[in-house]
């Protein structure tokens, strides 16, 4: 087995240059780009395959030593739906084989996320001899039980299923992803490993608050914040609600950061919102924001709200908390194993506008927090850096290539 591995990540839908807060980039994305980095620093070499699309980027890209981001082509280069990618999968398929035979590159395995990223692994690996990891992300069945947003089709029902089936191993963030694989999917427990998601505590790291709030040119107000995609599933409607009834002592704003174009009828949504309950006036859109620029976000504000339905873990969390700012959060995703305590911040049962509103009101009433309350908080994300998730990672790779070894010899 060797020392440092080829690794092939496959990403068709989602690029991890893609802007955060739009339609089809999140979390997924800054997992891929971060857990490859750490990859490629200890010496492994990471592929990432994603699909031509706008802007037009070059076909290959350096994203750290030993990571490339490769570009491939598939007949429409066009921003369309996810599910219409379904149709373009196969050339997809060849446009990757073609790439690895024209730059004689053989893979120790492959790691695919999200279901159509899934389907490919699954070819590849019968092609490559290699073993295939899927991690999904998001699952469609549980999305369709929340009830929240449009429902997700039958075709990405039955592909995950297929994907289940035929992948190697299945990564799952948290215990209750696990389960939901086992009860839904009829899972395999045994191709199941927990690790969860992972947070860059180098770059998300405290900033002093009053500097952070003049750089984002910001008053003396409160300031609540909401950072993430803009789309019904995350509970901003409930958030608006909650925002008449939240006590304080002084002015605060909530600041949404997150949206693109592909989002406009929910904002639109939200801005009407905003009128009816006469808080348009404390109610702040900020648009997409760049990795590099979010720490000032979290630092400036006074807390961080996760109103979501649904969370396939909650990295939002970890970002607010490494850079010393509490959280309010639903009981999503891995927030159960970031929240111990009250000074990390409150998990609700639900997200009415009650609970939200009582919970932030006593947020926002905590005044002079000093640096141990900071510390308290890093420390509690330490687990989830990067370098500790990766470690994690490589030791499934390499049982996984150790199975597939002796699989292979029988």
């Amino acid at each position: 087995m060797p020392e440092q591995l080829r690794i092939a990540m496959l990403s068709v839908h989602s690029c991890p240059l893609g802007k955060l807060g739009s339609r089809d980039t999140g979390g997924m994305n800054v997992y891929i780009k971060e857990l490859s980095r750490e990859l490629g620093k200890r010496g492994h070499h990471v592929d990432i395959y994603t699909r031509a699309h706008e802007p037009v980027h070059q076909q290959v890209i350096e994203l750290g030593n030993n990571v490339r981001l490769i570009h491939i082509g598939i007949g429409s280069d066009d921003d369309i739906p996810k599910l219409a990618i379904y149709a373009y999968l196969q050339g997809f398929i060849c446009g990757v084989e073609n790439f690895r035979k024209s730059s004689d590159v053989d893979y120790d395995l492959l790691h695919s996320h999200y279901w159509l990223s899934g389907l490919i692994g699954n070819q590849l690996k019968l092609w490559w001899h290699v073993p295939h990891l899927c991690m999904f992300h998001t699952l469609a069945i549980t999305k369709n039980n929340i009830g929240i947003g449009e429902d997700e089709p039958e075709l990405r029902i039955e592909s995950e299923r297929q994907v289940i089936q035929d992948c190697d191993c299945i990564i799952a963030a948290t215990e209750t992803e696990k389960k939901e694989l086992i009860k839904h999917y009829d899972a395999n427990p045994d191709k199941i490993d927990i690790i969860p998601c992972g947070v860059n505590v180098e770059l998300f790291r405290p900033i002093d608050k009053k500097y952070a709030r003049q750089q984002l040119g910001l008053d003396h107000e409160s300031m609540v914040l909401f950072v993430g995609r803009v789309e019904p599933l995350k509970g901003l409607r409930q958030m608006l609600k909650a925002l008449p009834l939240i006590a304080s002592r002084k002015p605060f704003r909530l600041m949404i950061v997150g949206g693109d174009e592909n989002s406009r009828d929910e904002m639109v949504i939200l801005q009407q919102l905003s009128v009816e309950l006469n808080i348009q006036d404390r109610v702040t859109f900020g648009g997409s924001v760049t990795q590099e620029k979010l720490p000032l976000f979290y630092s400036a504000a006074d807390v961080c709200i996760i109103p979501s339905y649904y969370e396939s873990f909650g990295m939002v969390a970890l970002e607010s908390l490494a850079c010393g700012t509490p959280i309010v959060t639903t009981d999503v995703g891995g927030m159960r194993d970031v929240v111990c305590h009250a000074e990390i911040g409150y998990i609700l049962p639900g997200n009415s506008p009650q609970q939200l509103a009582a919970r932030t009101s006593e947020s926002l009433s905590r005044d002079g927090e000093g640096r141990q309350h900071i510390k308290v908080r890093r420390e509690a994300v330490a687990p989830f850096a990067w370098p500790h998730i990766a470690d994690r990672m490589l030791q499934k790779y390499h049982n996984l290539l150790q199975k597939h070894a002796v699989t292979a010899n029988l």
